[in-house]
Order: structure tokens, then C-alpha cells, then sequence
């Protein structure tokens, strides 16, 4: 049986995730920054709800009943003021996929500085046990499959040679006068993913696959903007 609250709350309502709020808090568990949040309900008033975020706001729609939020139109970026985000709840009502979805709310966030997009992956191998991946973000993962794997724990030359076996990693460093991002901070991330001590091998149990994307990356650090975490049936049997 787990011990770890986030995932335990979830099987005992039944569920075979986490959903994403609960996806970032299982991150900050293990030192990964995620951006400042708060649920919203449909209706309350927000400005008092939003008076401890900096804008602009993200906002994403909340249900176990819809697995891509993008594709039903439950997200929104770059809300200025609690009036926008209002609005955005509003017609993120009106659309048939989400009207008829169990909703457990709206997630607020501020938004994340810009940078470079990554990908940081997990799963679970019947043999190899908790294996971990990093790729650079859109195109590059979507299209040219650019990503490096590594069966965990990982150290830090793993991390290392995993960013350096991407074939876009000169992005990283900046170029076509785009600003470099900084390794140390992927580093950092990778190994609170998969190191010995890191997410996948504390919970090894309990986690079947991991996706953290994206991953935004700048000079300064790194920031999960999404995170899904699929639970094992083994661990719910434990």
C-alpha cells in the first residue's frame, strides 16, 4: 500500500490518476517548481481568489472525464485580470464536451516566464522497472521523436549525456539569436525524476507513466507548466 497521501486519496476515490493539481503537488514533493495556482468554482467571485497570483493567468478546466484539455478548448492563457479569466470559465461552459464532464473545477495559474519547451517522461518497463526520458518540446518530440531514455535510477552523468544525445541540443544553448537555457536546471530536474532518491524509485510501486510537459526552461530555472500521472493496478493491490 502507498504511502504517500496524493496517490492514496486518489485510488480510494476510485481513480487511476492524478489529476493535474494534484500531479504538480506530488512534484513540489520532490523539489520540482511548478507555477502558483488556486481552484476556482464556477460562479464565485475571483478577485479575492486570484489576490495572491501574479497575472497573466493561465486557466484550465478540471475533470477526470477529459484526459486532453486542449483539444476541447479547456485552456486559456495569458488572462490579464479576473475579469478574463471569468469570461474564459464562461465559454469553456458553453462547449458540449466540457458541459457534460464531471467538473471538479478551473485551475488558475500564473503563467510561466517564456523559454525553451521540454519534455520529462516516465514509465514503467515489465522488465527494466521505472525507465525516464527528456526531449526538447513540440515538433521535436511530436514529429522528429528527438528524446533519450534511461532505466532509473539515473545519476548525473546520465542526465548529462541524455541532454547531450539530443539531437537538438544546440537550442539549449541558444541559436538563430535565441537565448541559451540553463543545463543545470534540466540536470536538477532530471534527477529529482530519477535518481535514487526521486520521484519514479520512491514510488515505483505506484506510477505506471509520468508526463511532464511541458517542462519550460530558462536561463534561471525550470518550471512543470503540466503534469499526468497514470497509477499501476499492482499498486492499488498492494
Amino acid at each position: 500500500m502507498t504511502n504517500n497521501a496524493l496517490i492514496g486519496e486518489a485510488r480510494s476515490a476510485g481513480r487511476g490518476s492524478l489529476d493535474e493539481l494534484n500531479g504538480k503537488r506530488l512534484l513540489t514533493q520532490f523539489g520540482v517548481a511548478v507555477p502558483k495556482s488556486v481552484v476556482v468554482q464556477a460562479g464565485e467571485s475571483l478577485t479575492p481568489k486570484l489576490a495572491g497570483l501574479e497575472g497573466p493567468y493561465v486557466v484550465k478546466v478540471m475533470s477526470q472525464d477529459i484526459l486532453h484539455k486542449s483539444d476541447v478548448g479547456g485552456v486559456r492563457v495569458r488572462m490579464k485580470d479576473a475579469a478574463e479569466v471569468e469570461a474564459a470559465i464562461s465559454d469553456m461552459l458553453a462547449r458540449p464536451e466540457i458541459a457534460k464532464a464531471r467538473l471538479d473545477g478551473f485551475l488558475v495559474e500564473e503563467m510561466a516566464p517564456a523559454g525553451q519547451e521540454l519534455v520529462i517522461g516516465a514509465l514503467r518497463d515489465p522488465q527494466f522497472g521505472p525507465l525516464v526520458m527528456v526531449g526538447l518540446g513540440g515538433i521535436f518530440v511530436e514529429v522528429l521523436k528527438d528524446v533519450a531514455f534511461r532505466i532509473c535510477p539515473i545519476e548525473r552523468i546520465d542526465a548529462v549525456e541524455m541532454l547531450d544525445e539530443l539531437k537538438g541540443k544546440a537550442l539549449l544553448d541558444g541559436a538563430r539569436g535565441q537565448a541559451g537555457v540553463s543545463r543545470e536546471a534540466i540536470i536538477e530536474t532530471l534527477l529529482k525524476i530519477g535518481s535514487e532518491q526521486g520521484l519514479l524509485m520512491s514510488l515505483s510501486e505506484d506510477i505506471a507513466e509520468a508526463d511532464i510537459n511541458p517542462l519550460i526552461v530558462s536561463q534561471h530555472g525550470a518550471v512543470a507548466v503540466d503534469a499526468r500521472f497514470i497509477l499501476t493496478a499492482q499498486g492499488a493491490q498492494a
